[in-house]
């Protein structure tokens, strides 16, 4: 017998193949996105319809268009409690809307991942001032911002002095160094920056965009998802007013923000919403190639069955840790990608293919925000292990 969620999954995905769409639409003309209240609607398919045409025809450049269109749904209001302006989504609905969004436009949904993140952090800080002068406006996502703190988690936690450093002073910090990965942050009002004292303890802080001494760097040329312009942030001699420091500082400052789950699914449900383009693609080319049908549909079902687990995870009732939910994502994205390669043959690996690039963008499942363990494990599975 499958699960509720089994079921839930199945019935949603089988009523957004019924609804009617027009046939084409135009990814340059100007179309109007209603505001999503819920994601169990005819809005949120059509937020995402319109997605997937806009990353037809902006792959490869700054996905402006699929940014105002998350505006334009106020997606931004998904994430945070009525209290503080927002709709207060489950994690279910919001890890299930991480998964549709993925599959219709990865790299605009993996920028919206890291604006949540520091929308989220400003929303749970304890800084009233703070979120009273920032929040409004990125609840509509009028200004946004992004976060510059995978050096205290685990980018280069191996590194001696802390990257970024802080000093205090009599009316705020002084931010000194350079944040490694920061998404999106040119076109951001700032930058949620994690930062080290020569004690050990952390603050977090919005460093501005526009401060001086703030320089954000060209996005690193990456094996994929390139157009995030992800990149360096360098700060030096950044002055912030303890106005805008959310919070610190204090040992392990990411812990006492009380964040909820969502962060932990939300990887995984990016990586199975482009392991769904891949399948999506292998089973159009079944259509008219009986070869690849059972590879298609097992893939389908090894799909459905892992966002299914992954949606009663989310919903609060686990049946396996979220390291081997994103072990088995990670696994599943890499072959199911790969799989739609072999049936696009030699089209496929003509630069601009649709499944070349899904190719390339599963290898960074690999490397973001991947535990340890869930890196063995993969290994183990690449080496046959």
């Amino acid at each position: 017998m499958r699960s509720a969620a089994e079921l839930f999954f199945t019935d949603t995905m089988s009523r957004h193949a019924k609804l009617t769409f027009p046939d084409k639409m135009n990814a340059n003309c100007p179309i109007e996105v209603k505001p999503v209240r819920e994601v169990d609607s005819h809005d949120f398919d059509f937020l995402c319809r319109r997605l997937s045409e806009l990353n037809k025809s902006t792959s490869d450049g700054w996905p402006a268009d699929q940014l105002d269109a998350f505006r334009q749904a106020e997606v931004y209001r998904w994430f945070t409690d009525e209290a503080a302006g927002g709709l207060d989504w489950s994690n279910r609905d919001l890890t299930l809307a991480y998964l549709k969004l993925a599959e219709s436009c990865l790299s605009s949904t993996f920028i919206l991942t890291q604006r949540i993140a520091a929308l989220k952090r400003i929303a749970l800080s304890k800084n009233d001032l703070l979120r009273e002068s920032k929040l409004p406006l990125f609840l509509t996502g009028q200004q946004t911002a992004t976060v510059g703190i995978s050096h205290l988690t685990t980018s280069r936690r191996h590194v001696a002095q802390p990257v970024m450093s802080f000093q205090t002073t009599e009316d705020g910090i002084l931010l000194n160094g350079f944040c490694p990965w920061v998404t999106g942050a040119n076109d951001t009002a700032g930058v949620v920056v994690g930062a080290e004292d020569s004690n050990g303890r952390q603050v977090l802080a919005f460093a501005s965009t526009s401060a001086t001494g703030l320089s954000v760097e060209s996005g690193f040329d990456l094996i994929a998802l390139t157009n995030t312009h992800t990149g360096p942030v360098r700060l030096q001699n950044v002055h912030v007013p303890y106005d805008d420091v959310l919070a610190g500082p204090v040992e392990n400052v990411l812990s006492t923000m009380g964040t909820h789950s969502t962060g932990s699914f939300q990887t995984s449900a990016l990586a199975l919403g482009l392991a769904a383009s891949a399948i999506g693609f292998l089973e159009n080319e079944s259509a008219s190639r009986t070869d690849l049908e059972e590879g298609a549909g097992s893939l389908r079902l090894q799909h459905d069955r892992l966002a299914s687990t992954l949606l009663e995870a989310a919903s609060g009732n686990p049946v396996c840790t979220n390291e081997e939910i994103r072990t088995d994502a990670n696994s599943l994205v890499l072959r199911a990608t790969q799989a739609a390669m072999v049936a696009a043959k030699g089209a496929g690996f003509v630069q601009g293919h649709p499944v070349g690039r899904w190719c390339q963008e599963a290898m960074f499942f690999l490397v973001w925000s991947c535990p340890q363990a869930v890196r063995d494990a993969n290994l183990c599975e690449l080496a046959g292990v």
